[in-house]
């Protein structure tokens, strides 16, 4: 009989455990829990809804739900918390038979609850009906605070469209907002401007006084720009220096306007900065977005053309683009050179031919002397000569990054050669440096450390820089001559006597060769003056120690009156026409052979140097 008691005893006792059990999860856990009965009254509250909700459990328990949990918009387009727990409780009204359980969970749902304190925290809730023997008695609901996950969202999306340093809206931001502008109907003479600026002697600050003043710059121009634009109008940084800005529903006259305050502004901008007072300026670039302006690719550069154009007229100046502009349409050209140039150095898209140069006194069996000369590959596979590209190249600062890539696969190409068993010997391989590179420098560690790792002799290279560049740059030119002769490397003085100063300023540049300029050259037969040019150059170059090399020799009877003026070197399609770099390496001087030393030439267009 005892044994029947205990039997009939112990399932309360377990009961009562498995509630205090689950009591203490409740209590334990971080969201917040609430039950009600089927009328939608508090039966229980675990300590985070308490703190959730601002309620105490025991004051709230019998008290209707919907007088506790309170949503914003309750009673309008979100509902109450009793249509919440109705809901929940018809759900689970299908049921299933069994003790007690949880129904069917009510679909999760981002809510925010309103506390007494009128604060409000958004929540995910989830809700199931609760069960006993299969009869809903309740429901339960859970609350997940999500405050510091939707502050997290909010963060990574507020980086994605903003800049770090100034807090304005980003580039990606900013053509999102311009190409939403374009896409929506504008009615003619309103239909908005797009201003793009650019600080003046930016780099000067940062170079002298660090990159904390040119932060500090930044920002200073930030508050300055917006305290001088209308509300809804959009400021960006669209990166470095640069930045944007779209006048909505501007007409073209105050458009204008609004453009000279923001100049004039930034002309009066001063920023103490450790003692020193900084100033800048701003250089505008001004677009109306005409009908015609149909994509942010097209507004932007136009814009930035603009921008470049009022830089180029002197800085700290507004400059207004008209589609009828003659040289802008030739900028919008250089622009274009320049995304192409780009996406040739991203993707290998240039090609190295070489011009061989004769020996016309002695044998020439000191090796090849040859010019490097540079070939872009377009999208079609054509090649581009470089006097279509070069001009927008220096114009735009890329001759730097273009003079390394020839440097860099050149010696490429001169190693792979040395390491060919019989290939012929190189005597002199040109490189032309643009007049940027001679100002740039980091060029000179370049140029080592690329020696070092090809493995290529400094004596084979020779360096051709232009006349105008070397006065143009003499203290650099001068001091990166003499460092990369100290390493075995020569110079040539390419289109010399082109200048009247030409012979003033050679005392100052350590070269091994001059190069006549080749319009004296291919004049020499018929133009005295040309003639007695060419005899002076070769006559005052040899007093000087130098050699000479004559360009455009385009003839046999060119190269004939070479030989007998006494110059030392001819270069020009009668001595050799250009081919692939590698081709004429590999030719290794074969007589007769196209392209090689010694090929009889017969007259043909100019030849294309670089």
């Amino acid at each position: 009989m005892a044994h029947t008691h205990l039997a009939r005893t112990a399932p309360p006792r377990r009961a009562g455990a498995e509630r205090e059990q689950a009591r203490t999860t409740l209590t334990a856990i971080g969201d917040a829990v609430i039950t009600t009965d089927i009328h939608g009254q508090i039966v229980y509250m675990n300590p985070a809804a308490e703190v959730l909700l601002d309620h105490a459990a025991a004051p709230s328990t019998g008290q209707p739900l919907a007088d506790i949990l309170k949503f914003d918009g309750d009673g309008g387009q979100v509902p109450s918390a009793a249509a919440l727990v109705t809901d929940i409780l018809q759900a689970g009204a299908g049921g299933h038979s069994g003790s007690v359980s949880a129904g069917p969970v009510h679909a999760p749902s981002h809510r925010t609850i309103v506390r007494p304190d009128q604060t409000a925290v958004p929540v995910k809730l989830m809700g199931s009906a609760l069960r006993h023997h299969g009869t809903v008695t309740g429901a339960v609901l859970v609350l997940h605070d999500v405050t510091r996950e939707q502050h997290y969202v909010e963060q990574l999306s507020w980086q994605a469209s903003h800049d770090a340093l100034t807090g304005l809206v980003n580039r990606r931001e900013f053509e999102l907002r311009l190409d939403a502008l374009l896409r929506r109907p504008r009615q003619p003479g309103r239909e908005g401007c797009l201003l793009y600026l650019d600080l003046d002697q930016f780099k000067l600050i940062n170079d002298t006084c660090g990159h904390q003043a040119g932060d500090e710059m930044l920002r200073e121009v930030c508050r300055m720009l917006q305290a001088h634009l209308r509300e809804g109008d959009t400021l960006a940084r669209l990166g470095g220096d640069e930045f944007g800005i779209l006048l909505t529903d501007c007409p073209a006259g105050p458009s204008a306007r609004i453009a000279e305050q923001l100049r004039q502004a930034g002309q009066d901008l001063r920023l103490d900065w450790e003692g020193q007072q900084l100033t800048t300026g701003l250089s505008i670039g001004m677009v109306q977005l005409i009908p015609a302006l149909n994509s942010i690719q097209e507004a932007m550069r136009v814009a930035d053309m603009a921008c470049y154009r009022a830089k180029e007229g002197g800085r700290n100046r507004v400059f207004i683009y008209q589609p009828e502009d003659i040289e802008m349409t030739r900028r919008e050209g250089d622009m274009d050179w320049v995304r192409r140039l780009r996406l040739a150095l991203e993707h290998d898209r240039f090609q190295l031919h070489a011009q061989a140069i004769r020996a016309l006194h002695t044998p020439g069996d000191e090796g090849l002397h040859m010019e490097v000369l540079l070939r872009l590959c377009d999208e079609e596979g054509a090649l581009v000569a470089p006097g279509a590209f070069i001009p927008a190249a220096e114009h735009y600062g890329m001759m730097p990054s273009i003079d390394r890539w020839v440097i860099h696969n050149t010696l490429k190409a001169l190693a792979q050669h040395q390491r060919t068993p019989g290939a012929m010997a190189v005597h002199a391989c040109a490189i032309n440096l643009s007049g940027t590179s001679l100002g740039d420098d980091s060029l000179l560690k370049y140029i080592r450390t690329a020696l070092t790792e090809s493995g290529v002799e400094p004596a084979l290279l020779c360096f051709e820089i232009t006349e105008t560049s070397a006065i143009s740059h003499l203290p650099n030119a001068v001091r990166l001559m003499k460092e990369l002769q100290q390493l075995g490397c020569r110079f040539a003085l390419d289109d010399f006597g082109a200048g009247m100063s030409s012979f003033t300023y050679l005392k100052h540049l350590p070269v091994h060769y001059l190069k006549i300029d080749g319009a004296f050259v291919k004049d020499l037969l018929h133009d005295p003056t040309s003639q007695a040019m060419v005899e002076m150059v070769h006559r005052i170059g040899h007093v000087m120690g130098k050699q000479t090399i004559a360009e455009f020799a385009e003839s046999d009877a060119i190269v004939d009156a070479l030989r007998l003026i006494g110059v030392d070197y001819a270069q020009g399609y009668a001595v050799a026409r250009p081919v692939p770099l590698a081709q004429l390496l590999q030719l290794q001087g074969t007589p007769g052979t196209p392209g090689t030393p010694g090929t009889p030439g017969t007259k043909q267009p100019p030849n294309e140097l670089s």
